[in-house]
């Protein structure tokens, strides 16, 4: 049976993660700008905010920080969630070509002179490789390790991309809450890499040389 101190710190824990997720989408909603736009472009903008709440998670899953999910659990929500990044991905480059196709077709050939974006098509084209080669990896014979190393370090310039990408444009979201959620995001992903990379294979190592 859980401790008390124990669920405490388990509802601190998914309270304050989806503090961080939902707070920009209701600022996004709040939005002075929204009467004024398009549903496409509305929704594009939606799933774009979604995308950033999302990358949060996938870190916290991956390293199994999240309390309340056993390991399998855990590795399940990682893939649910990837493909729903992959998901609001395509919503969001679907809504901008509705509203804008040139303006959305020189973004993806990147002739665009707006610089974020081609950031967003490096992290789009980031998670879509992810995705695809996680699909495949065991039809392609793909070692665990390899995968790992292909894995962390794709997905590493894919939130670096995204938060540049998303810093870098003026809309709906507030500016307040686009830092702390960008700022957020780099800190969690660097520090499950560091413990992921670092300190858990000192933690190994040593044990095995105890043993």
């Amino acid at each position: 049976m859980r401790k008390p101190q124990g669920r405490l710190v388990t509802a601190a824990v998914w309270l304050g993660l989806a503090g961080l997720v939902i707070t920009p989408m209701l600022v996004a909603a709040l939005s002075p700008y929204l009467p004024s736009r398009e549903f496409a472009y509305i929704a594009s903008g939606f799933a774009g905010i979604l995308c950033l709440g999302l990358f949060l998670v996938q870190p916290l899953l991956a390293g199994h920080y999240l309390p309340g999910l056993a390991r399998m659990q855990a590795r399940r929500w990682h893939r649910r969630v990837g493909l729903g990044i992959v998901i609001a991905i395509f919503v969001h480059v679907g809504g901008l070509y509705l509203t804008s196709p040139p303006d959305t077709l020189d973004a993806l050939f990147l002739r665009s002179p707006t610089p974020f974006s081609v950031f967003g098509v490096i992290a789009m084209w980031g998670t879509v490789f992810v995705a695809l080669l996680a699909a495949a990896r065991r039809r392609l014979g793909l070692d665990y390790s390899l995968w790992k190393v292909i894995h962390h370090g794709i997905g590493s310039i894919v939130i670096v991309s995204t938060v540049i990408h998303a810093l870098q444009i003026e809309g709906t979201m507030g500016n307040l809450s686009k830092w702390v959620i960008c700022c957020s995001l780099l800190l969690v992903t660097a520090l499950v890499a560091v413990d992921l990379r670092l300190l858990r294979r000192s933690v190994k190592a040593r044990d095995s040389q105890q043993s």
